[in-house]
């Protein structure tokens, strides 16, 4: 009975570890580092003032964009891939998720700056792919053929987050939608200020004026 009640506590521990792990991994200001290492000063301080990668791009070094975008989408990635190898079954699966909860949430919010981060679409793609390449692949899918057809950020990864939780079950990974479905609502819910100028037609376009 002991031996029971231990395990019980291990798997109620477990997933906590695990989201413990995704906010480290996804709290760091790859961005905001690497502008500041470049000599670009701190990216909040231009544009949509936060620190993922089309922000970046706004400095005008496309490097630091791409760099950013691999960083931020490694960053959801990596907490998520782990998670699945160190704990296996189905206490892998609830690990990842908690993982993949925990690397977006860290991006967002992470604690090293005050609690505001940038808006978790490029670490929700990672976080797509460690969950499961399916899940991964439609992610990317829409994400670049919104991108390619309309050149609006914000537009494409919104459009993006939806399809992830919606690959999710029709993929067979029914256990991983709950968590993609409130990812995608906590991003859509950051974007409002985006949606507001979509509505109006006043969100700008990659490439075109700020």
């Amino acid at each position: 009975m002991r031996a029971l009640g231990s395990r019980r506590r291990e798997k109620n521990v477990e997933p906590l570890f695990a989201a413990l792990l995704g906010y480290l991994s996804g709290s760091i200001p790859f961005g905001l580092l690497l502008t500041r290492a470049a000599g670009l000063g701190d990216v909040r301080n231009i544009g949509s003032g936060n620190i993922g990668a089309t922000n970046v791009l706004r400095t005008g070094n496309k490097g630091l964009a791409a760099g950013t975008l691999l960083l931020d989408l490694l960053k959801g990635f990596a907490p998520v891939f782990a998670a699945g190898m160190i704990w296996a079954g189905e206490t892998g699966d609830v690990a990842k998720a908690f993982a993949a909860g925990g690397a977006v949430l860290g991006h967002c919010f992470p604690i090293w700056l005050k609690f505001k981060g940038g808006k978790g679409v490029a670490t929700n793609a990672g976080v797509s792919f460690g969950l499961a390449w399916a899940i991964g692949g439609a992610y990317a899918l829409i994400w670049l053929s919104m991108l390619a057809i309309f050149r609006i950020s914000s537009l494409a990864g919104m459009s993006a987050v939806v399809a992830a939780a919606a690959a999710a079950p029709l993929f067979g990974y029914p256990e991983f939608f709950p968590v993609l479905a409130a990812i995608a609502g906590l991003i859509i819910y950051l974007h409002r200020e985006n949606i507001g100028r979509l509505m109006k037609g006043e969100e700008p376009k990659i490439g075109g004026k700020k």
